[in-house]
């Protein structure tokens, strides 16, 4: 994920059912069962671990049983330390007791909650970045430390390729064009991390490291989606499987079902905590809502770089807030201007007028004679079937197609929706580009540039780029 391109706006759920989502999740309400439990009897190892033979109670306590019970029972301990549901009194006796934060679970606000939550998340994401302790096992030197120099793992890489996979994961959820809230294919997440986007057919080299990518976001998956981050459906077995002993006892499988290979999805309470992530790093991640209390200046700055359903959202939101006709004057005063961000502004002030009902009426009248506005309230007039809305003369004619195309090219750039509304436009008025580079608007040369840049008939384009250099010539540029 590129740290200069805008993030699209997440949609977020109301934190009170954040909140609820968050106590909910497998290893927080193991945790705090386990903080709650926790007594004047109970001991913890130098680490501050549940000691071994405690761990059989605490896997009964929480409904566990199997070989992973004490391993599982030992995580939610970890979770109550570092989330502060328990605190340690004494190291060298390894007493405890119940955490100030414990407290806050039943009593506190859902900010509060959320923030235990991001606590333990944070706990998580460090050990699901950490090899299998089996591994580990073996490489401890005679004088108890680990020898990273003998295992292939770096701590820091290893962080840095979770991190960036997350980040990859929330930028699909958020974008317009992504799944959504639907799974995300783990080689697609995996290959996002490995393949070069330039590179056409992946080496065999690089194949295998998406392979080996993919093994250990499975693992890492496993062990996030208990704490609600993601919702996860592992890698077929199957496929992990040596291929001789698979073909000897596995059913026929379809090759072409992507869901053997892992399908992760983000939870509403891991997108919240994904965003708040970014925040804290510094990154501008805006949530759909945050403009809601700014003026309507900030609105329409905003909105204009979000994707356009993620814009009508926004705008719903601040309309909520507001009185119909009050709005749309606000609206109106905030489209003025004739710097280049303007053209994108009214685009955006006329589609949040769409949104607006009879009772703007008035604020629209008030423009009818503004030079910039003009022609935007004879549209919605007409559009919203009002009657007595004067014709507009040619030059307010001329001058709202330049603002127009100025603001369509702002919002999509060279867009197939652009180019058919550029040759639809040449096609409906013959004479368009010999009265067009005289229009008073600072973006006429620009938009004529461009109609010569997409315009498929050359000769065509070749009168927009000569109307383009009249236009310029013109202006003194």
């Amino acid at each position: 994920m590129s740290d200069s391109s805008p993030l699209p706006p997440a949609r977020l759920h109301p934190e009170a059912e954040l909140a609820r989502d968050a106590l909910s999740t497998p290893l927080l309400s193991r945790a705090t069962r386990l903080a709650r439990w926790a007594g004047p009897d109970t001991r913890v190892d130098a680490g501050g671990g549940l000691v071994d033979e405690q761990l059989p109670a605490a896997a009964e306590l929480l409904g566990l049983s199997g070989d992973d019970a004490a391993a599982y029972a030992s995580e939610a301990w970890r979770v109550a330390v570092d989330a502060g549901l328990v605190e340690i009194v004494d190291e060298e006796a390894g007493t405890v007791t119940s955490g100030a934060d414990l407290a806050l679970l039943t009593g506190g606000s859902p900010q509060d909650v959320l923030g235990v939550w991001l606590t333990a998340l944070e706990a998580v994401l460090a050990d699901a970045s950490v090899p299998d302790l089996d591994d580990l096992v073996d490489l401890v030197d005679t004088g108890g430390e680990i020898d990273f120099s003998s295992l292939d793992w770096d701590p820091e890489a290893e962080a840095e390729f979770l991190d960036g996979v997350l980040g990859n994961l929330y930028l699909l959820t958020v974008s317009e064009d992504g799944p959504g809230d639907g799974p995300v294919p783990l080689p697609a997440l995996a290959a996002s991390m490995i393949v070069p986007s330039d590179m056409g057919e992946p080496t065999n080299d690089v194949l295998e490291q998406v392979s080996d990518a993919m093994m250990r976001l499975d693992d890492q998956f496993r062990v996030l989606e208990p704490v609600g981050l993601v919702e996860y459906q592992p890698v077929d077995e199957a496929l992990m499987a040596d291929a001789e002993g698979a073909e000897e006892t596995a059913a026929p499988v379809d090759d072409t079902d992507v869901s053997r290979y892992g399908m992760v999805r983000l939870t509403p309470l891991g997108l919240f905590g994904l965003r708040s992530r970014l925040l804290e790093s510094g990154l501008d991640a805006p949530a759909v809502g945050d403009l809601a209390d700014k003026g309507a200046d900030a609105l329409l700055d905003g909105t204009a770089v979000f994707p356009q359903a993620a814009a009508h959202a926004e705008t719903e939101q601040w309309l909520a807030r507001r009185e119909p006709l009050a709005a749309a004057r606000e609206l109106l005063a905030a489209a003025r201007g004739l710097d280049t961000g303007a053209p994108l502004r009214r685009l955006r002030c006329q589609q949040a007028l769409s949104l607006v009902g009879a009772e703007a009426e008035p604020a629209l009248r008030e423009v009818l004679d503004d030079p910039e506005l003009g022609g935007l309230a004879r549209v919605w007039l007409t559009e919203a079937g009002f009657s007595g809305v004067p014709a507009p003369s040619e030059d307010l004619v001329f001058w709202l197609t330049v603002d127009t195309l100025a603001a369509q090219l702002a919002a999509e750039g060279n867009s197939e929706e652009l180019r058919a509304l550029v040759e639809g436009l040449a096609a409906q008025h013959s004479g368009f580009f010999a009265a067009a580079w005289r229009v008073d608007h600072p973006a006429t040369a620009d938009v004529l540039e461009a109609m010569g840049r997409l315009h498929p008939d050359k000769k065509i384009a070749k009168e927009a780029r000569k109307a383009a250099f009249k236009a310029r010539s013109q202006q003194g540029g």
